[in-house]
């Protein structure tokens, strides 16, 4: 089923960026199982990055500065069918997949971009609806924060100028997201999850 890529609204999205977030929503599920954090370390607490004036020397990154999380003895191996529900319900509330789907070389950025308003919208829809999201950190973007001793690893991910042990004080680039709750709707007995999206005859 093609798309229609007929500009309805005004849009300045840019194209490049409008095709990465589309793809980005489609892993947005699998991220929620593992939210993560970008901060730009570096060990003085003063305003210099740790990405200018570092010494050379010190540039190579100490394997004891980040808290090290224990792997399970065990794979757990995770089951396709909340995935691919997840799926379902954007092509259904934001025709994701008839939008990435598209060969979009021939429309003009404007074109694309009241499309997007489209999937943006069923996106954000199903999202607010089946997913509690809060950030994992509360201060604002790029202001200077200091992680204490024996910080979450798995919440907070370390970039920069690494070197020795926390405390660490760096900028915070990402507030990271973690899922709160998510209340996917049941599936009857015998749903096939493979079918995100019926074929449509009309008659």
């Amino acid at each position: 089923m093609n798309f229609d890529l007929t500009p309805q609204l005004p849009a300045t999205f840019d194209l490049t960026h409008i095709v990465l977030a589309s793809i980005a929503v489609i892993l947005f599920f699998a991220l929620l199982l593992k939210p993560s954090k970008r901060i730009l370390v570096d060990k003085n607490t003063d305003d210099t990055r740790s990405t200018g004036g570092a010494d050379p020397e010190n540039k190579k990154i100490d394997s004891t500065a980040v808290p090290t999380v224990k792997e399970s003895s065990t794979v757990k191996e995770s089951s396709p069918e909340s995935a691919l529900q997840f799926l379902a319900l954007l092509q259904q509330e934001a025709r994701l997949i008839d939008f990435v789907q598209e060969e979009i070389g021939a429309y003009s950025d404007e074109e694309v971009g009241a499309a997007a308003r489209i999937v943006h919208e069923g996106s954000k829809k199903v999202i607010n609806e089946y997913f509690t999201l809060s950030p994992i950190r509360t201060e604002d973007e790029e202001s200077r924060i200091t992680l204490a001793e024996g910080f979450n690893a798995s919440e907070v991910r370390l970039t920069g100028n690494v070197v020795g042990a926390a405390p660490f004080t760096g900028t915070l680039i990402h507030r990271g997201w973690r899922a709160e709750a998510v209340n996917l709707p049941k599936l009857s007995a015998g749903h096939d999850t493979t079918i995100i999206a019926a074929a449509e005859v009309e008659l």
